[in-house]
């Protein structure tokens, strides 16, 4: 019970700006989910990260008559950084690539959430990899800093 208070409480700390929870990390962005969107997708390919996907969900459920608050989930990545975390354990690849998710919550605040590096080394016990995870932290944390501000 006290591990679960003191958690709270850690949380409760954390800025409106940045939380994180779950092995989840958000950022809270200054746009709406378009902008922030576009935004985002512009800073990752120019700095020469390949985009797989861009998935419009609210769109999708429109599609079948479902309403959904605007949520677009990106997946991207690069080779050279994910292939030697997956030397390090292979089973990191069913979180790989990377994903950031764009969302708007039921405040109209508008988030980028990605899987905390840490938490995917603690779910697939990867050891000897502490560059590589370090470098994904940083990227990542640049990334969404970068489209999250004015």
């Amino acid at each position: 019970m006290i591990k679960i208070i003191t958690l709270i409480v850690i949380s409760f700390m954390f800025s409106a700006y940045a939380s994180g929870a779950g092995g989840m990390l958000s950022v809270e962005s200054h746009y709406s989910v378009k902008e922030t969107s576009d935004k985002f997708e512009s800073i990752i390919k120019k700095k020469g990260l390949t985009l797989f996907a861009r998935i419009d969900h609210q769109k999708n459920a429109a599609g079948v008559n479902l309403e959904l608050r605007p949520i677009e989930l990106f997946i991207f990545g690069n080779p050279k950084v994910g292939t030697p975390l997956m030397q390090c354990s292979q089973k990191v690849a069913i979180d790989l690539p990377q994903k950031v998710l764009i969302w708007k919550d039921e405040k109209s605040k508008v988030w980028l959430s990605y899987n905390n590096p840490e938490y995917l080394r603690e779910r697939h016990k990867i050891e000897g990899c502490d560059q590589v995870i370090n470098k994904i932290s940083t990227v990542l944390k640049v990334l969404t800093n970068a489209v999250a501000s004015k």
